[in-house]
């Protein structure tokens, strides 16, 4: 449902997965200034659903919409996915994200400056602007490149397990900042985790899917979290 908000992806009974669809078939919207869950352990299909979500790759079947067109989207990985001694300062960093909006080889403007500044003050970075990537710690590291997709001025921002090996005060901390973020600037934030807990309570849905089971349930994440522990699933 979008409660009247400006809608950027509607899934409408999509298959998703490669030769045949890895869960019953998907319906899902994600909307302006909504925080939402993509549940499900290790190989359930989250990412498949993600990738076919933003259009990555096709819908075996059912259809996949962009109401507005298609979305500005910020994609922060699993810190894994960067090198540990990226070769760049954290402001450097940031700032890659403007060059993903240019069509034409890049020359730092003015604008991205600004966005690229705003996007470290959003986070608490501006203290360690200079700082050598490689070396910060885990922690702030995954903030500058939270910062670095924010720097796109993006509609729908996705995580990839954002809080794989911080600890529970930094993952606080991180989450909070995103939903505060997620209202100042109206964007949707989608956070992809087999880790629900330190989640829960800033989403108000969910989407779990489990290819193992053949399960794909969605809703406000109070009662599918609940029926999902009721029922031995969660």
């Amino acid at each position: 449902m979008s409660n009247g908000r400006r809608v950027f992806v509607e899934l409408h009974n999509c298959g998703i997965g490669w030769e045949r669809p890895l869960v019953p078939p998907v319906t899902l919207t994600v909307s302006a200034g909504e925080y939402l869950l993509i549940a499900g352990p290790n190989g359930a299909g989250k990412t498949t659903l993600v990738k076919t979500m933003l259009g990555m790759i096709p819908a075996l079947s059912g259809e996949v919409r962009y109401p507005a067109g298609r979305p500005r989207v910020g994609y922060v990985p699993q810190r894994g996915a960067v090198p540990e001694y990226y070769p760049a300062t954290a402001r450097d960093t940031v700032l890659m994200g403007r060059a993903l909006l240019r069509l034409t080889a890049f020359r730092w403007s003015d604008e991205d400056r600004a966005a690229a500044d705003r996007a470290l003050t959003d986070l608490d970075l501006m203290a360690l602007a200079g700082k050598p990537f490689g070396e910060l710690s885990g922690g702030q590291k995954q903030r500058v490149l939270v910062a670095r997709a924010l720097a796109m001025d993006p509609q729908v921002l996705v995580l990839d397990e954002p809080t794989v090996n911080m600890d529970a005060v930094s993952a606080r901390r991180l989450l909070r900042k995103l939903d505060e973020l997620r209202r100042a600037r109206g964007m949707a934030v989608l956070i992809v985790t087999h880790d629900i807990a330190p989640v829960v309570a800033y989403a108000a849905r969910v989407a779990v899917l489990d290819r193992d089971r053949g399960l794909f349930r969605t809703g406000p994440t109070a009662d599918v979290v609940g029926e999902l522990t009721a029922g031995g699933d969660a």
